[in-house]
């Protein structure tokens, strides 16, 4: 069942990011006054760089979701 969310959750996710603008204001004005096309690869170029911090929050969060319970035979208060 939670797999199954995970997996739900991740699709939803991707065929959103898709239609997503990755620009803040400032950027969104700067893009308007540069064209159509050279927006496109600024907003592109936006997407690309928040993939590896992304990446990393992902991987810290998942090793933190896998190692979450106690080993046996240690003690938590020490």
């Amino acid at each position: 069942m939670k797999r199954t969310l995970i997996v739900i959750c991740l699709l939803v996710g991707l065929s959103v990011a898709h239609q997503a603008s990755a620009q803040c204001s400032i950027c969104t004005k700067t893009a308007q006054q540069l064209g159509h096309k050279p927006a496109k690869g600024l907003n592109s170029g936006i997407i690309y760089l928040m993939i590896a911090p992304l990446a990393i929050i992902g991987f810290v969060g998942y090793r933190w979701f896998r190692g979450g319970g106690a080993e046996p035979g240690h003690d938590q208060m020490n």
